[in-house]
């Protein structure tokens, strides 16, 4: 069960039509013309109604988004004059760095100085490309960094786009005894976490849907005159590009967000963010999973061994490439990632697929399954998934050549059961 601490609901900066409004909405999920207060900030509050909004007819019913929007203005209000951290996936993908980005602008509208940090590396070429093209303001920080990092400096931190399980900062924070202030995020519920303000929509296929409604509801309007904006749309808009299959996979709310972010994106940074092109590393890697794929069932399943740290974003394209074959309609790539600087050793898998009855979420963490925390290994979303397991005292060591091999093997069989006992249930009785 996902709590949500409710202090912020007891604000004082609301007015009575505001609270008059909320009670409505929670009464009957519609707003029959009532306006909407939202203390945005103690200079400016915005009030949002149907007409003069700039939202588009489905968005104006849309009372989750707008209660979401006021909540998360009153949290901000809350906090005014703090810093936070924004805590991204270790591997962060366009969804996650254009939506904290945009959390990091509208924080800024109430003096909140917010550092946007992932633990794992960019790899992917289009990634890279859309930090260097868009000035993006995401750093590394390992754990090594972090040593040497005073965490009390901040007030906060806040999970975008993921929800702890997919970052080696969260237990560094959590030690630390920084509460958690805002969870955002489109994935299924992941576990049980305390959070003041908690926006969790599945039924979206972008977290950059969810901040773009943000924008339109009032949080930080666009302005095409502003540099930052027009940087910051071009990311929002590679985001929803990204994590819905180049919108063949959007629903009504991506598409209307798209409309609205295509008033302001460049559109020449955007296609030279997507033709970034494939290190020579990245094809290696795509030549191997061709090379040790197994066909079963329309699923095609592959193991690529060793690779570094720096490569790991070479899995997921392996996959989308797999993925494309005839007579495959889900692929699965999977490695064993070493990190040199860390000295950690992780099994890192993903999966693509195009057949609709399949729930990515669901196949995973069946597959895998659950830690000793009761945390899963993995999940997805509609179309792509992924896994990440922890090797533990089997890390390292692969000086010795025989070693490594042989530790492989065991890995690559062992996963490969998992798979194929979903795949061929009858073949491989669970």
């Amino acid at each position: 069960m996902v709590h949500l601490n409710s202090t912020f609901t007891k604000s004082n900066n609301l007015s009575l039509a505001t609270k008059a409004s909320s009670e409505q909405i929670a009464e009957d999920g519609k707003l029959e013309g009532q306006p909407v207060e939202l203390p945005l900030s103690k200079q400016s509050p915005t009030t949002l109604t149907a007409e003069g909004s700039g939202l588009f007819p489905s968005q104006r019913g849309n009372s989750l988004g707008q209660q979401k929007a006021e909540q998360l203005g009153q949290l901000l209000l809350a906090h005014q004059h703090e810093r936070q951290l924004i805590i991204l996936q270790d591997f962060p993908d366009p969804d996650a760095l254009s939506s904290a980005w945009t959390y990091q602008l509208i924080a800024q509208e109430y003096d909140i100085k917010c550092d946007i940090v992932y633990a794992g590396t960019l790899s992917h070429q289009e990634n890279i490309a859309l930090v260097k093209l868009t000035d993006l303001p995401a750093q590394r920080w390992t754990l090594q960094t972090l040593r040497g990092k005073d965490l009390s400096f901040y007030q906060g931190f806040v999970l975008i786009d993921n929800q702890g399980t997919t970052s080696q900062l969260m237990p560094v924070v959590q030690q630390a005894g920084l509460p958690l202030l805002a969870v955002i995020d489109h994935h299924n519920v992941q576990g049980d976490f305390q959070s003041e303000f908690i926006d969790i929509r599945p039924s979206i296929r972008a977290t950059a849907t969810i901040f773009t409604q943000y924008l339109q509801l009032g949080l930080l309007p666009l302005d095409s005159s502003i540099s930052q904006h027009v940087k910051c749309a071009t990311a929002l808009m590679h985001g929803l590009h990204s994590d819905t299959n180049r919108l063949m996979q959007a629903k009504e709310e991506d598409f209307m967000a798209a409309a609205y972010l295509s008033k302001f994106y460049d559109a020449q940074v955007l296609k030279a963010i997507l033709q970034a092109n494939r290190s020579k590393r990245v094809m290696d890697v795509i030549e191997r999973s061709l090379k040790n794929r197994t066909l079963q069932n329309s699923f095609s399943i592959a193991g690529v061994g060793y690779l570094h740290y720096d490569d790991r974003d070479a899995i997921p394209q392996a996959a989308d490439f797999l993925v494309t074959e005839d007579n495959v309609h889900t692929a699965v790539v999977y490695g064993i990632v070493h990190d040199e600087d860390e000295e950690l050793e992780v099994v890192i898998g993903s999966l693509r697929t195009t057949k609709l009855t399949l729930d990515p979420d669901e196949f995973i963490k069946q597959a895998f399954g659950q830690d000793s925390n009761g945390r899963f290994f993995g999940g997805g979303r509609t179309g792509a998934g992924g896994f990440e397991i922890p090797m533990g005292f089997l890390s390292g060591c692969n000086e010795n050549s025989g070693y490594a091999k042989m530790k492989w093997e065991v890995f690559d069989s062992q996963i490969k059961q998992k798979l194929l006992r979903l795949v061929n249930p009858k073949d491989n009785p669970i």
